[in-house]
């Protein structure tokens, strides 16, 4: 194991003990608001004072601690530094001090919801207002769920400022390792947290190893795009990935997406952060996609990357508008009211750019079911708009254990057939989940990079045939399944059948004699 996954592996197991540790009378799904909450208070804490401090040391100024000013005067440079980080925490405000003196402050709750409140204020005016407002919103300080009285809570808030105060990130300092260990504490929190909330967290939280296949996928070819999006963007972490697949600086203009839930809306942000995309590399939008989608005026969109939620309710034709939007007009017909995935796809696809690529997880019942399903499948896959279909192994996600698939959706598509690739059995069971390792990544991506046929695995089917079979996309409908029977032999088996059938005459017959010689002795 590398110096770098022991810290790691430490990592978890300390923010494990936190939550079950600090839990208590607040329930896990719960209580991921506060550890998050406080942990993206430390992060933006530090992230400011590792900014300012390195800005006066260049300027010259040795040895300089901003955490250590007055707040009169640290707030000669608060306008700047809003223009630059998009916020602003006085010394005072700063994680560290406020820690220092948590275990003396009968106020406590008051002080960190002042705090709060503060950071927040500091973006009022700015371009960063809207990036800023809300993000404690669930980090409810006053609530009882904490404890029944204030001196209750207070005693809890102590320990969570500590435990995250003890977080190891490394010792290269926050400017060298921070950023990394911060976000990788995320994804485990919201990782952990999808486990044991089960429907609830899956609804939001897209496995790490599924979102960089959808990003890798998407940037095929590419080391860098314009911008990438996702329409049901839930925590932000399937957007993220692409930091990871071409470095954040290779997505040009940012990072982009809606979410409708706040309490989601609001993780997402603060993913961004912790991650540090600064303010003006992401817009995340708060809102419906389907009936009051963000974004309309933006250049469209070089990868988009999507979860969105399986078979969900829209207004459909309840409502008279949609049928003329320019999203979902093209196809003539829209998306069930009872089932809402194509409504995504078709968002999405009017979403992309000419020479861009969208990868989406749908619910597999879309790509084979009839009716107004079937018509949208029509104009996808008659218009060429469909590249891929990826079969995915079972209980990847948390909350269902459906196997689900990804569907590749291009416009400047030369090749006119569509590419089947059945990686149901491409997983490693883990814990109580199915995992696809690295190895099982690479040969989805290979496959579908190559658009090789392989037997059993991939195959590729003309748009002709799939008009003519009803425009099933259902990857079982094209590549056959490998025979796992055991092959018989039947000179073997007549062979077997005859000596027990010996044997249960010899058995017969013994059991006769031992009859007739009780009924001779009676």
């Amino acid at each position: 194991m590398t110096s770098g996954e022991q810290q790691r592996a430490e990592l978890h197991k300390t923010i494990w003990r936190i939550a079950n540790d600090l839990r208590g009378s607040v329930d896990g799904w719960d209580f991921k608001s506060y550890v998050l909450g406080i942990l993206f208070y430390r992060f933006i804490s530090e992230n400011l004072a590792a900014y300012l401090n390195k800005l006066e040391g260049e300027a010259g100024i040795a040895d300089f601690d901003y955490g250590k000013l007055s707040d009169k005067d640290a707030e000669f440079g608060r306008k700047d530094t809003v223009d630059e980080k998009g916020f602003y925490i006085l010394p005072s405000e700063l994680f560290e001090n406020v820690r220092k003196r948590a275990a003396r402050d009968e106020n406590l709750n008051e002080t960190l919801s002042r705090v709060f409140a503060s950071i927040e204020g500091s973006a009022v005016g700015a371009a960063s207002e809207d990036d800023l407002k809300g993000l404690f919103h669930d980090l409810d300080v006053n609530s009882p769920r904490l404890g029944p009285t204030v001196a209750k809570r207070n005693e809890r808030l102590v320990k969570l400022l500590d435990a995250i105060g003890e977080l190891n990130f490394g010792n290269g300092g926050f400017t060298e390792n921070t950023i990394d260990a911060f976000g990788d504490a995320y994804e485990y929190l919201m990782g952990m947290y999808a486990s044991s909330a089960g429907k609830s967290g899956g609804e939001y939280y897209t496995p790490q190893e599924v979102s960089e296949l959808l990003a890798r996928i998407t940037v095929v070819g590419k080391t860098q795009v314009n911008k990438v999006y996702d329409p049901a963007v839930g925590s932000g972490s399937l957007l993220l990935k692409f930091a990871k697949v071409l470095g954040k600086d290779n997505v040009r203009r940012g990072f982009y997406g809606q979410e409708i839930n706040l309490t989601t809306y609001n993780l997402a942000r603060i993913n961004m952060f912790l991650h540090d995309i600064n303010y003006e590399k992401f817009d995340i939008a708060h809102g419906d996609t389907l009936t009051d989608p963000a974004h309309w005026d933006d250049e469209p969109f070089e990868a988009i990357v999507s979860n969105p939620p399986y078979s969900i309710k829209w207004d459909g034709d309840a409502n008279p508008l949609m049928i003329n939007d320019p999203r979902f007009a093209p196809a003539g017909v829209l998306a069930p009211k009872n089932y809402a995935d194509l409504a995504f796809t078709m968002h999405m696809l009017n979403w992309l750019a000419v020479n861009g690529t969208a990868a989406i997880v749908e619910f597999p019942g879309v790509m084979y079911r009839g009716g107004a399903e079937q018509k949208i499948r029509k104009y996808l896959i008659d218009n060429n708009y469909v590249d891929a279909v990826i079969q995915l192994p079972p209980d990847l996600f948390f909350g269902t254990p459906i196997k689900t698939c990804i569907l590749v959706l291009k416009k400047s598509r030369k090749d006119t057939s569509v590419l089947f690739i059945d990686a149901s059995a491409e997983f490693k069971r883990v814990g109580n989940k199915n995992k696809l390792l690295p190895d099982h990544q690479k040969k989805i991506l290979d496959t579908y990079a190559s658009r090789e046929e392989m037997e059993h695995f991939s195959t590729a089917v003309s748009s002709e045939t799939l008009a003519d079979s009803d425009y099933n996309l259902s990857v079982t409908a094209w590549v056959e399944a490998a025979d796992t029977r055991e092959v018989v032999d039947i000179a073997d088996l007549n062979g077997r059948i005859a000596d027990i059938v010996s044997r249960q005459a010899a058995v017969r017959a013994r059991v006769d004699a031992i009859v007739e010689d009780l009924e001779t002795v009676s």
